[in-house]
């Protein structure tokens, strides 16, 4: 596990947000080709309260004005494992407040969907969407919480800058739901 540090979000931006863009700018300095990264997004007043050696560990001192989420990177996903399939094994404990991925992948802008050849399977589709000249490289980070707010955050490797990091709360509702589900049952 490791911390994501606590630097760079604006003091302005909602919680979920802070933790959306923090897990982006450290996953940036990562540098691309990355594999995806999960993150449990803990109350950091209560880890602190609940866990002062791991708050300690993590360097959340108590008179540090830290974030009001703190990510936690888990352990290395399984490679070889769709995404999808290995996020409906993740079940969280009480104490984790939301969760959040990253993950790079290959997109195509909205005028190159007309395009794409029908009867295609993932194997074909993703070889071609690879293949095709205005494919877009892009880090998508996604958290959610247990109360359903949602934060993404996109950023474009050929514009990979913080100032051209795109956020909002419904950028990629497919990966949002799939880590919602994280949370039930």
């Amino acid at each position: 596990m490791s911390n994501v540090s606590p630097s760079g979000p604006p003091m302005a931006a909602g919680p979920l947000t802070r933790a959306v863009l923090e897990i982006d700018e450290y996953a940036s300095g990562l540098g691309w080709d990355q594999p995806a990264r999960l993150f449990a997004l803990v109350d950091t007043a209560r880890l602190r309260a609940d866990e002062p050696e791991l708050a300690a560990q993590l360097g959340l001192d108590a008179d540090e004005a830290a974030a009001p989420l703190t990510p936690i990177e888990q352990d290395e996903l399984p490679t070889g494992a769709p995404l999808d399939e290995f996020l409906a094994t993740v079940a969280w404990p009480d104490a984790v407040a939301g969760c959040a991925l990253t993950v790079e992948r290959l997109m195509l802008p909205p005028s190159a969907e007309g395009s794409v050849p029908d009867g295609l399977d993932e194997a074909a589709l993703a070889k071609w969407v690879a293949a095709h000249p205005d494919r877009q490289e892009v880090r998508m980070t996604v958290a959610v919480l247990r109360s359903g707010a949602r934060e993404s955050a996109i950023r474009l490797r050929e514009k990979d800058s913080p100032t051209e990091v795109l956020t909002g709360s419904d950028l990629v509702p497919g990966l949002a739901e799939a880590l919602s589900a994280t949370f039930e049952g």
